[in-house]
């Protein structure tokens, strides 16, 4: 790969390492407002929601980190 192209390679590791700190911060605030949840209400369907909300974010943050860790073996 040439210069070029290493120099947007860069770009957008800069971009979706931004991104998986949001999400990751967005993750962590539903993670923090579900643990100050009564019990009886993380067991109800809003706290559900919210722990598949808490999921699916750890699961787009894990997701980005395998895109990162493969595009810094380039």
């Amino acid at each position: 790969m040439n210069a070029q192209g290493r120099k947007e390679i860069a770009k957008y590791l800069a971009s979706l390492n931004e991104i998986k700190d949001k999400l990751e911060s967005m993750k962590d605030d539903e993670e923090m407002k579900y643990d100050n949840m009564p019990e009886g209400l993380q067991d109800s369907e809003r706290g559900e929601q919210m722990q598949e909300a808490i999921d699916a974010l750890e699961n787009a943050v894990n997701s980005l980190d395998e895109a990162i860790d493969s595009l810094n073996e380039i």
